[in-house]
């Protein structure tokens, strides 16, 4: 079959995840092996790859086995941090700076007297961290109507974004959001916590996914950015989310001859590179 195969103009590992990673290979690197608090990123790949050279995953506080251990990239709520500290654990931090922007986001909403809604998963490791970071003065949803459990409503409202959220969804969810919650004398200050590599990464995948006959997504079933380039992908063309060269299928192409590539932002150049090759060899 005669393919066409293009990769998206944004794909790799974005910054935060650059970042987190080099510096867990330099630590590991001096030190023979470190340890970090949960997986540093949502990506079975390269947590093999940093799992060779001496990186460990604690589960938890109580699984730490040394006397240092770093924080991912999503980050952790203070109170965690200072639990750590607490036990002569020294803490390197690899908190993604745009998910920093929201936690300081979320600690000055709530100093300020502000209740803090979060636009995120509250399952996720990113969305439970700012929420430590509003002093447990916010609450979690994808749910503009939340808002109306409450018997009282706080007067002052502050509304962030998790930082890998589709902008135009977090759009939404405030248009509708001030419908519910502006009313008497009430205040709402709303803060785009979405970073910018997301929005960069979503827009070009999806210019790719409007041209092409079938798109695969590269990245973890379970990271939350690479769900949404697949969810946005699925909209303009047939889409398939896989996290190696492997899982691909040469029926999927029958009759789809232009093939666009996208990636999460913890997909590795390697595994992005075997999947270019699979697909070359495919083409011809």
């Amino acid at each position: 079959m005669a393919l066409r195969i293009e990769k998206a103009g944004v794909v790799g590992f974005c910054f935060g995840v650059k970042r987190a990673v080099d510096i867990l290979e330099k630590v590991a690197g001096e030190r023979g092996g470190v340890e970090t608090l949960g997986a540093v990123v949502h990506n079975q790949q390269v947590l093999q790859r940093l799992a060779e050279i001496g990186v460990r995953v604690a589960k938890g506080v109580d699984d730490i086995q040394g006397d240092t251990v770093v924080i991912s990239a999503h980050g952790v709520n203070p109170q965690l941090e200072e639990e750590v500290r607490n036990r002569h654990i020294k803490v390197i931090d690899t908190t993604c700076p745009f998910v920093r922007r929201a936690q300081v986001a979320a600690r000055r909403l709530a100093e300020s007297g502000f209740f803090v809604v979060i636009y995120g998963d509250i399952n996720h490791p990113e969305v439970k961290g700012v929420l430590g970071w509003a002093k447990n003065r916010g609450e979690a949803t994808l749910d503009e109507k939340f808002v109306t459990k409450f018997d009282h409503l706080p007067r002052r409202l502050g509304v962030l974004s998790q930082t890998t959220q589709i902008p135009a969804r977090f759009t939404g969810f405030v248009k509708k959001f001030i419908d519910f919650a502006l009313v008497k004398d009430s205040e709402l200050r709303i803060i785009d916590t979405i970073c910018h590599d997301t929005r960069k990464r979503q827009a070009a995948a999806v210019k790719l996914a409007n041209r092409a006959d079938l798109m695969l997504v590269i990245g973890s079933h379970t990271s939350a950015n690479t769900n949404h380039i697949v969810e946005l992908c699925s909209m303009a063309t047939k889409t398939y989310l896989i996290e190696s060269a492997q899982e691909i299928q040469p029926s999927w192409f029958q009759g789809q001859y232009y093939i666009g590539v996208a990636t999460g932002a913890s997909t590795a150049m390697e595994t992005i590179n075997e999947v270019l090759i699979k697909l070359e060899a495919m083409a011809y």
